[in-house]
C-alpha cells in the first residue's frame, strides 16, 4: 500500500508539472517556469484546501520522505548534465567582449547581493536572518543574485533562434563562466558556514573526497575500454553513470557538504569535446533528471513554503527583485557596451542575463540544506528568480519590436505659407 500511495502521489506531481508546462507555453514562457511554479505551489495549495489533518493523510511523513529521495535523485541527475554543459560550452565570442560582459554581470550582482544581505542583517528579524556566520551569509546572498540559468537561457535562445547571434553566443558563454565562478563561491560559502575550525576541516574532507572521486571517474571514463562500452551499450553506460553520480553525491552529503556539489563534480569530470561518445549518454541522464526534478519542486514547496509566508516582509520581496534586476541588467548592459557591442545587442545581453530559473533554486537548496539560508529568505529569492526569468521573454519581444520600428528623428517641415 505504501508503494501504491507513493506512485499515486508521483502521478499527481507529474500531472501538475504537465499542467504548468502547458500554462507556460500559452503564456509564451519557458516550460521550466511552469514546472517550477506549479511544483512550488502544489503543496501549499493542497494544504490550504484540505487543512493540516487531511493533508497529512494524503501525504504522510513516510511518503514525503520517499518523495524527498526521488526529488533529490532527479536533481542530482539533472545537475550532472548541467555541469557537463558548463564544461563543454562551445560558443566562443570575442575574448574582450566576453571579459567585459562577464565582469559586469558578475561583479555588480555580487555587490547587490551583499547589499541585500546587509538589509536582512540590519532590518529583518531572526526568523529571516537565521544563525549562519556573517561571512558565509553575505557570500551566499551575493552568489544568489549573481547566478544565471544556463539551461533556461539556452532554451530561450533556441526558441527565438538567437543561439547563433552575437548577443546570444556572448550571453551564453558569459553565463557559463559566471556559473562556474558562482559554484566556486557557493562552495566557499558552505565551507564558511561551519563557523569552527573542526567544521571547516570536515568540509575540506568532503571536498577532498569529491575531487578524488572526480579524478578517478575521469580517468576511468577516458580509457579506450570505457569508450567502447559507451558506444556498444549506451543505456547500460548511462545507468552506471547515473548510479555513480548518486553514490558520489550522497557520500559528499554524508560527509557534511551538499549533494549538489557531488553531482556537479561528477558532471565536470565526464570527458567533453569533439569525438567523445559520452555526450548522448549525458543527455539521456539529464533528460531523466529533468523529468523527475518536478518532484524536487513539490517537496520544496511543502517543506519550505508552508511556514515561510508569514515571516517575510513585502519590503524584502520588493528589494530583492529590484536588486536582482538592477544587478544583472545594468551590469550586463555596461559590460556589453564596454566590450564593443551595439546598443541593441547590449540591451539583449542585459535582458538575457536577468534569467535565473532552476539554477537559482539549486543554489538556494544548497544554502537551505547547509543552514546558511532560512525558509522565508529562500521564498523571497525564489520569487525573485521566477519574476526575473519571466521578464526575459516579454522584454526580448519588446526589444525586437522597437528595433523593427524605424525612428524618424528629422524635424517636421514647416507648412508653406
Amino acid at each position: 500500500m505504501h508503494i501504491v500511495h507513493l506512485v499515486v502521489v508521483l502521478a499527481a506531481v507529474f500531472a501538475a508539472a504537465q499542467a504548468g508546462r502547458i500554462a507556460a507555453r500559452r503564456l509564451r514562457q519557458p516550460e521550466v517556469i511552469g514546472e517550477i511554479t506549479a511544483g512550488l505551489l502544489a503543496g501549499p495549495a493542497v494544504l490550504a484546501v484540505l487543512g493540516h489533518a487531511r493533508f497529512d493523510a494524503v501525504l504522510p511523513a513516510p511518503v514525503l520522505a520517499d518523495l524527498k529521495v526521488v526529488g533529490q535523485a532527479g536533481l542530482i541527475l539533472f545537475l550532472v548534465g548541467l555541469a557537463h554543459h558548463l564544461r563543454a560550452g562551445s560558443a566562443r565570442p570575442a575574448r574582450t567582449a566576453l571579459t567585459w560582459v562577464t565582469a559586469g554581470s558578475l561583479l555588480l550582482p555580487l555587490a547587490c547581493g551583499a547589499l541585500l544581505a546587509v538589509w536582512v542583517i540590519t532590518r529583518e528579524g531572526e526568523a529571516v536572518r537565521g544563525h549562519a556566520p556573517t561571512a558565509s551569509f553575505v557570500l551566499m546572498m551575493a552568489v544568489a543574485l549573481c547566478i544565471s540559468a544556463v539551461p533556461v537561457m539556452a532554451r530561450i535562445l533556441s526558441a527565438r533562434r538567437m543561439h547563433e547571434s552575437a548577443a546570444g553566443a556572448l550571453t551564453l558563454s558569459s553565463a557559463i563562466v559566471i556559473d562556474a565562478v558562482g559554484w566556486l563561491l557557493l562552495t566557499l560559502a558552505l565551507c564558511l558556514s561551519s563557523g569552527s575550525v573542526a567544521g571547516f576541516l570536515h568540509s575540506l574532507l568532503a571536498l577532498a573526497f569529491a575531487a578524488a572521486a572526480a579524478l578517478l571517474l575521469r580517468t576511468l571514463l577516458s580509457t579506450s575500454a570505457a569508450r567502447r562500452f559507451c558506444i556498444r551499450a549506451p543505456r547500460a553506460a548511462g545507468t552506471l553513470l547515473a548510479l555513480a553520480a548518486i553514490a558520489v553525491a550522497l557520500t559528499v552529503e554524508h560527509l557534511g557538504m551538499t549533494a549538489i556539489l557531488g553531482a556537479a563534480v561528477v558532471g565536470l569530470s565526464i570527458p567533453a569535446g569533439q569525438g567523445t561518445p559520452w555526450a548522448p549518454v549525458i543527455a539521456s541522464v539529464s533528460r531523466v533528471g529533468q523529468a523527475i526534478v518536478p518532484v524536487f519542486f513539490v517537496v520544496t514547496g511543502v517543506t519550505v513554503f508552508n511556514k515561510a509566508f508569514s515571516a517575510a516582509s513585502w519590503q524584502l520581496f520588493v528589494l530583492a527583485i529590484a536588486l536582482g534586476v538592477a544587478g544583472k541588467t545594468v551590469g550586463g548592459y555596461l559590460g556589453a557596451r564596454a566590450g564593443g557591442q551595439s546598443v541593441n545587442e547590449s540591451r539583449q545581453v542585459a535582458v538575457l542575463m536577468n534569467t535565473r530559473g532552476l539554477t537559482e533554486l539549486i543554489a538556494l537548496q544548497a544554502g537551505l540544506t547547509a543552514g546558511v539560508l532560512t525558509a522565508p529568505l529562500v521564498l523571497v529569492l525564489v520569487v525573485m528568480a521566477l519574476v526575473t526569468t519571466a521578464m526575459t521573454g516579454p522584454l526580448l519581444s519588446y526589444l525586437d519590436h522597437t528595433a523593427a520600428v524605424p525612428v524618424n528623428l528629422a524635424l517636421p517641415q514647416r507648412a508653406p505659407v
